[in-house]
């Protein structure tokens, strides 16, 4: 079973040997048994790795997120191929209806919305009337944009006007950070799946790699957001605020009317997609939330 998320913050070594990451430190040796990783975050550039251990980690799945000088995400090591008939996958993809993928597109946005919407009403924020008011009024496909509009009104609600997401502040930092978790979990579904994280539903970026992952990880959004807003406002973003953004891959949901951790609700609810656009039926689509 694969659970743990290691974090790299230190220089160090990390090899392989004997199905074991290896961590080598100056007076400190730690190994972790590959089977039980999930994720490797590499937050300091100090860090050297060897190509047997990349291999090693690509063949268990094994998501490896690396992160810049200022310690923010900003690479992921993705397989390319991540089944054994990765190319028929393709084909399948390229070829998916026109009208499915916008019906599962427009309950992907409702889902979100939906969620916004049990936030800002858990929080008494008197906007949560609007965005009940945008989901009455989401069209097939949100021709409208009605996804957009709850974005502004729900983001404004939580941090006032003036807030924007291209802002450098903690809080764009603390949510930036949170969703580079998850949209790198859903990398690891999607290619391990066998498909290709470029081609979205409504992302449709040339310079975005992920721009299904974008569209599929909408409505676990809320699961960063609730954290980074209980933190408030610190100024700054700290290494433990870090950690809990991390932990919350190992946080429970419920999913199919069972209690699944987060990344494996991701795991459930990303396959559940997949069946329904090859099946061409929505119900089969597995949404999660937070109590029975």
């Amino acid at each position: 079973m694969t659970w743990r998320t290691v974090v790299i913050r230190d220089r160090a070594k990390l090899d392989y040997k004997m199905n074991y990451l290896t961590v080598r430190k100056e007076q400190e040796i730690k190994r972790i048994n590959i089977n039980e990783l999930y994720m490797i975050i590499v937050e300091s550039t100090a860090v050297s790795i060897t190509s047997v251990l990349l291999n090693e980690l690509i063949k268990n799945k094994v998501q490896v997120l690396f992160c810049d000088e200022k310690r923010n995400p900003c690479s992921n090591l993705i397989a390319l191929y991540g089944s054994h008939d990765t190319s028929l996958k393709y084909r399948t993809q390229i070829n998916w209806k026109v009208n499915i993928v916008e019906s599962i597109w427009t309950k992907i946005v409702y889902e979100k919305i939906k969620k916004q919407y049990d936030f800002l009403k858990e929080l008494n924020k008197k906007e949560y009337k609007l965005l009940e008011q945008y989901l009455e009024e989401l069209e097939y496909n949100d021709v409208t944009n009605r996804e957009g509009h709850s974005a502004k009104v729900y983001f404004n609600s939580l941090y006032g006007k003036d807030f924007n997401r291209d802002k450098e502040c903690f809080t764009n930092s603390a949510l930036n950070y949170g969703y580079a978790i998850i949209l790198s979990a859903f990398n690891r579904e999607i290619v391990a799946s066998g498909y290709a994280t470029q081609f979205g539903f409504n992302h449709h970026n040339q310079y975005n790699p992920f721009n299904l992952s974008c569209d599929l990880m909408e409505p676990f959004r809320i699961i960063v957001d609730k954290i980074v807003y209980s933190f408030g406002n610190c100024g700054e973003f700290s290494t433990e605020h870090k950690n809990l953004l991390i932990q919350m891959l190992n946080n429970y949901v419920y999913i199919d009317n069972k209690k699944q951790t987060v990344a494996n609700a991701i795991k459930i609810y990303t396959q559940s997609i997949f069946k329904s656009l090859n099946e061409e039926d929505l119900t089969l689509i597995k949404t999660y939330r937070y109590e029975l």
